[in-house]
């Protein structure tokens, strides 16, 4: 039997991309799971596509203080299972140059990717830490370890929220609490637009299928591993970009002109609040 069979889950970015994928596998699992997302239609054809009630949509947009209390509320008043588990998977991804971007862009997301979910998870951690057993996950990316062009705020978004989770854990190191890491690399969803889409079979980039990476985050989840990065050479070049950073940035100086030709000719779309599919 799964760990996660009878255990209450709240899953953020559950209305699209892997988010999707995820939440069906968790409650195949035996979890109940909380599908937060701002699309209710997405949400409801989710609950549907799950067994009967272990998939229970809340819709909620986490980037305004209405959303995250939304999302309080809704946990503070479900039925059993408690909810033990928290997954931070909505993220905002917008390619393009930096020099090229507006404000809003990167307010969008920094808010959405790393202050939503510190907020949501100050929220939540007083309940969770009454709970014998908790735990926080945060879905990630290769680019909250390897800052990528193209990707800047997004880069900066990943690592902030990849810092928080560190400190997080460090801080309850001496509670129930478990604090986990785990990043996905490429995914292939319709959230990827037609230059990433382009650029990464231009470099020859490894994408993954959306339920693939489900199945492996879920699998993360189940060990209770603390740090994951998927996928081979992005495993790699992550810890590369750790202890040679140098070496990560003369290997990437030559993607460069690939990136900003694409990049160029890329218009920002955010990833409406689902779990995203960038590296």
């Amino acid at each position: 039997m799964s760990p996660l069979a009878g255990r209450g889950v709240l899953l953020t970015g559950a209305s699209g991309g892997i988010g999707q994928c995820l939440a069906l596998r968790l409650a195949e699992a035996g979890a109940t799971v909380y599908a937060v997302g701002r699309r209710a239609s997405a949400l409801e054809a989710l609950a549907v596509q799950a067994r009967l009630g272990s998939i229970r949509p809340v819709v909620a947009d986490l980037a305004t203080a209405e959303g995250i209390e939304a999302v309080r509320r809704a946990v503070s008043v479900a039925p059993p299972p408690p909810v033990s588990l928290l997954i931070l998977g909505a993220a905002d991804s917008r390619f393009g140059l930096f020099e090229d971007s507006s404000a809003a862009d990167v307010q969008a997301q920094v808010a959405t990717n790393l202050v939503a979910p510190m907020l949501l998870v100050r929220a939540l951690l007083p309940s969770l830490l009454r709970l014998p057993s908790a735990g926080v996950v945060g879905i990630g990316s290769t680019f909250g370890s390897l800052g990528y062009p193209g990707f800047a705020a997004y880069s900066a978004s990943k690592f902030g929220l990849r810092g928080f989770l560190e400190a997080l854990a460090r801080e309850n190191a001496d509670t129930p609490l478990r604090v986990q890491y785990l990043s996905p690399r490429a995914t292939r969803t319709a959230l990827n637009s037609a230059a990433v889409d382009a650029m990464n079979a231009t470099l020859g980039v490894a994408v993954d299928e959306a339920d693939a990476v489900a199945r492996a985050l879920v699998e993360a989840i189940e060990a209770g591993t603390r740090r994951r990065q998927l996928g081979w050479p992005e495993r790699l070049f992550a810890r590369l970009n750790g202890l040679l950073p140098e070496l990560v940035d003369r290997a990437l100086a030559k993607q460069l002109p690939v990136v900003r030709r694409f990049a160029r000719a890329a218009i920002p779309v955010a990833s409406d609040n689902a779990l995203e599919s960038r590296p």
